[in-house]
């Protein structure tokens, strides 16, 4: 009976995420808990059951990309192209091009306000701590370079994986505010402010 419960809530969740999702990448700002209720075939006190505010849900969806560019970059952790340069573009370009899969530049903004304008709340700390994870993804993948030989085995990675997704983050939240750049642009950008620094790394 537990179990049907939790698949029951998950189906739930599932649906309001998926009705947010297509609403929010219509306007965030316009978009109405009754309309996603409607939507999902739920009611209005169930949306706010699992999600007490916009910004929650808002949350779920960044947390729902983060998660599966994680995954995604697990692999690539694992068994990356040769070289840093490769390794960190790949893994850079892979968080890119997921980016706008669930959110589009609005919906970022609004999550980016909330990290910063209510940085002490659960939402403001919960994207903190997903930033934490990525960062942590990046340090990880110099540390691998770095166990098979091709980074200098005295350089500190864990302060260089920082400049590299300090610099990665500061560029997207620029991707975000500018309607006009592209993906395609945000990553030549990036990958030409990254080469001198793994270029740098070499052995």
């Amino acid at each position: 009976m537990a179990g049907l419960r939790e698949r029951q809530k998950a189906d739930r969740q599932r649906r309001i995420l998926e009705a947010a999702v297509a609403a929010f990448r219509e306007s965030y700002r316009a978009a109405r808990i009754e309309d996603l209720a409607a939507a999902a075939e739920v009611s209005v006190g169930t949306v706010y059951n699992y999600y007490p505010t916009k910004g929650d849900i808002l949350m779920a969806v960044v947390t729902m990309e983060v998660e599966e560019v994680l995954a995604q970059g697990e692999a690539l952790v694992a068994e990356p192209p040769a070289g840093a340069a490769r390794a960190l573009g790949a893994l850079i370009d892979g968080y890119y091009d997921h980016s706008l899969v669930y959110l589009t530049k609005e919906m970022w903004r609004h999550a980016m306000a909330i990290s910063i304008e209510a940085a002490d709340t659960p939402n403001g700390r919960h994207y903190a701590a997903l930033d934490a994870k990525l960062c942590d993804q990046v340090i990880r993948l110099l540390d691998r370079l770095r166990a098979r030989g091709e980074i200098a085995p005295a350089l500190p990675v864990a302060e260089l994986g920082r400049i590299v997704f300090n610099n990665l983050n500061q560029m997207f939240m620029e991707f975000a505010r500018d309607e006009e750049m592209t993906i395609v642009m945000l990553k030549r950008k990036v990958a030409a402010q990254t080469a001198p620094l793994a270029g740098l790394m070499a052995v």
